[in-house]
């Protein structure tokens, strides 16, 4: 049985770290390194760093950047942003990177998923996927850097990516992204339903009780970005991670 995770989940514009909300307008909240090590403190299991201008911007992954994150993590890290090739997810794994997330180049050609879960492994691939509610209130594959949805299926992509190689999908709930209101549990089902992967879920934790409910919905991991960096109604800037008592009380509800 693979062991639940609870993950902090690092937003990077422009060497920064910041959070957003629906996925907009980003926010800035500190320096990701600060962050870092206080999540090293923290003992976290993991940690998932994304550059959300990258592809948007067309450049690749900073690597002098990522370098310094993975010299600072005690934890496996994960990171995505402006991953199109086998050579730069390579030179992201000679680094110390575990994990790459791909998003806008798996849209653009699956291959790519094929050819990294080739040369590193299934398990270092996770796919990023967006899920987003358009104005008829249909839950829709959407893409990010592109900022629009597309015409295929989130059913039939998710099927797509898992064939094509990726090891762990990683669900954003759009909507949910910074409101701390609830994760969207019915996607999360009918996700874990549909793979036999791991899910990562994402979008929505405002309180341990929703970590416990994305577990109990079929996730293998809840990743989350306002809950670890924003603490009391005024939403001021507090790194923070459950403790081993508090997440061993999640861990047991969400089993």
């Amino acid at each position: 049985m693979l062991r639940k995770r609870i993950i902090p989940c690092l937003l990077l514009r422009r060497g920064g770290l910041v959070k957003t909300r629906n996925f907009k307008n980003p926010k800035y909240v500190g320096d990701p390194i600060n962050a870092i090590r206080i999540f090293n403190e923290k003992e976290v299991d993991e940690l998932i760093v994304l550059d959300i201008d990258a592809s948007r911007d067309g450049r690749g992954p900073d690597y002098t950047l990522i370098e310094q994150f993975a010299a600072e993590c005690f934890m496996p890290l994960c990171y995505g942003g402006g991953i199109r090739t086998v050579e730069q997810a390579r030179r992201l794994f000679a680094l110390g990177v575990e994990k790459v997330s791909i998003q806008t180049g798996a849209l653009a050609e699956l291959d790519l998923v094929s050819n990294l879960a080739k040369q590193f492994g299934n398990q270092s691939v996770v796919a990023s996927i967006d899920i987003k509610t358009d104005w008829l209130g249909r839950r829709r594959l959407y893409s990010a850097s592109a900022g629009k949805y597309h015409t295929c299926s989130w059913q039939d992509y998710v099927a797509r990516v898992v064939r094509a190689g990726a090891g762990e999908i990683l669900i954003n709930s759009v909507d949910r992204d910074g409101e701390m209101a609830g994760m969207d549990l019915k996607l999360i089902r009918d996700i874990a339903q549909q793979v036999e992967v791991p899910v990562i879920a994402s979008g929505g934790v405002g309180k341990l009780a929703d970590i416990a409910n994305g577990l109990r919905s079929g996730a293998c991991a809840v990743a989350a970005g306002a809950f670890f960096v924003y603490h009391g109604p005024h939403r001021a800037v507090l790194i923070t991670y459950p403790s081993s008592d508090e997440i061993d009380a999640v861990l047991g509800e969400g089993s």
